[in-house]
């Protein structure tokens, strides 16, 4: 798995095409959490064609189910708030060596400077029922933060099959839509970013810090 502290993914050029950040709130077929609710409303913004794509791959659920998003633009003081504060958990727990605390932290916590949700390009997101209601996806968003790391990976082992089942329909309208996962995290979805670019022919990212 590359993790958001590869070099390679710093390495990524960005050619940044200027689109906007814009309200996710009313676009058709998206429901937008407010638990991450930041006091300036950045958490309900995305970059316009990550936008465009969220409510394409909302078409390719089955009927009846919803793309609930939790997050999406974040500050870059509030990304560098996050690292540190997950790092010093870990240090707590006693991770002390300076590069294996970094890639321990980078596994659920992006380095600010490569950060996909500063650039509005990524969404952190789950499948909900007509009621607006999560399905079980065999662990909580942001797990990490609960004690739940075991079942924050893509592939986690020992998730029952229901939740396995919702993970790939997340997965296929995802991926159709052109977004890809950071495999640590089953919610993190992101397009456009250096990341992404990584991972595609593209190899050039459209969208830096906003």
């Amino acid at each position: 798995m590359i993790l958001l502290n590869d070099p390679r993914v710093r390495a990524v050029d960005i050619r940044e095409c200027g689109e906007p950040l814009v309200e996710i709130t009313g676009a058709p077929g998206l429901l937008l959490d407010d638990r991450e609710r930041d006091p300036h409303g950045a958490w309900g913004r995305v970059r316009t064609g990550v936008l465009a794509r969220l409510r394409t791959a909302a078409t390719k659920l089955p009927e009846g189910l919803q793309l609930l998003v939790i997050e999406g633009h974040r500050s870059a003081a509030e990304q560098q708030r996050r690292f540190e504060a997950y790092a010093d958990g870990l240090r707590r727990a006693g991770v002390d060596d300076p590069t294996e605390l970094r890639c321990q932290t980078s596994a659920f916590v992006s380095p600010v400077e490569v950060a996909p949700h500063c650039a509005g390009a990524a969404v952190d997101v789950t499948l909900a029922d007509p009621a607006g209601h999560e399905l079980d996806m065999g662990g909580p968003v942001n797990g990490h933060r609960s004690g739940h790391e075991a079942s924050c990976a893509m592939h986690a082992a020992h998730i029952s099959p229901q939740a396995r089942l919702h993970r790939d329909i997340l997965t296929a309208a995802m991926t159709a839509a052109g977004f890809v996962n950071y495999p640590s995290e089953w919610w993190h979805w992101s397009h456009g970013d250096r990341y992404w670019a990584l991972l595609t022919p593209t190899h050039t990212a459209h969208y830096g810090p906003i």
